[in-house]
């Protein structure tokens, strides 16, 4: 199987008028199609503005990005993007704010409503469609969010930090409902976070990145000791702490 993104030696400074600051140093990794990949690393290290060059918002000054073996470019309808907040319009509701991406591609055809009114439905926001953002809660919005990033059918989901607004235990479930769609959706994902835990309970490998200038410490493959897995029952593997001691150690090494 050929991988679905093969990012290759990618290196990125910052330059102003006091200088450079280097961002990413010679960052290589490939996903498979269906693989949920996190990336976890110190804080202002350079977690987002890696997917900031997946998507093709940001240029590397070296090396090379490729979908299925073509170059990413800014707007690739390829890639889909989910933010930390959920950039939901207050004046719009929930159906209309699922539509809008479809609205500016001008690709609002039968078959893409039918599967919107399906995933509203089997994701518990149908009987909200007619409801502005400000009536649901932390949760739903972000549900709603992902349901509009996923009506344009992304190759590949890009999620940044998409949960830390939300206090822990609304972050949990949400978490797991979101985890659930993508894996229920085959979306190939990666999921930026602090959260070693978060990135433990969703993830299939996890990167870890050194500080700034970014460059990767270590891949750890995760394998979880339990049947049925989901975000939520990851927790309760019995290697989940081993995983866990393992990647806090990575990210506190020279801290």
């Amino acid at each position: 199987m050929k991988p679905l993104l093969e990012v290759r030696d990618i290196s990125l400074s910052y330059h102003t008028l006091s200088g450079e600051t280097s961002a990413l140093s010679h960052i290589s990794f490939d996903l498979m199609p269906g693989e949920f990949l996190a990336i976890v690393g110190p804080s202002g290290c350079g977690k987002s503005t890696l997917l900031n060059l997946i998507c093709g918002l940001l240029t590397a000054e070296q090396g090379t990005i490729l979908m299925d073996g073509a170059p990413v470019a800014r707007g690739d309808s390829r890639i889909g993007y989910m933010l930390q907040k959920d950039h939901l319009l207050e004046w719009r509701s929930i159906y209309k704010n699922v539509l809008l991406g479809l609205e500016i591609r001008k690709e609002l055809t039968p078959e893409k409503l039918a599967f919107i009114d399906e995933m509203l439905t089997t994701y518990g926001l149908d009987k909200f469609r007619n409801s502005r953002p400000s009536q649901l809660s932390g949760g739903m919005r972000q549900r709603a969010a992902l349901i509009r990033t996923l009506a344009l059918k992304p190759e590949l989901l890009l999620l940044d930090e998409p949960f830390s607004a939300l206090d822990y235990q609304t972050r949990l479930n949400v978490s797991d409902d979101i985890g659930k769609i993508l894996r229920r959706e085959h979306k190939t994902a990666i999921l930026v976070t602090h959260d070693i835990s978060e990135a433990i309970s969703m993830a299939d490998r996890i990167i870890v990145l050194s500080a700034r200038p970014a460059a990767i410490r270590k891949i750890v493959p995760i394998h979880l000791e339990i049947q049925e897995r989901t975000p939520l029952t990851s927790r309760n593997a019995p290697n989940f702490k081993s995983y866990f001691n393992l990647i806090w150690k990575e990210l506190n090494k020279n801290a």
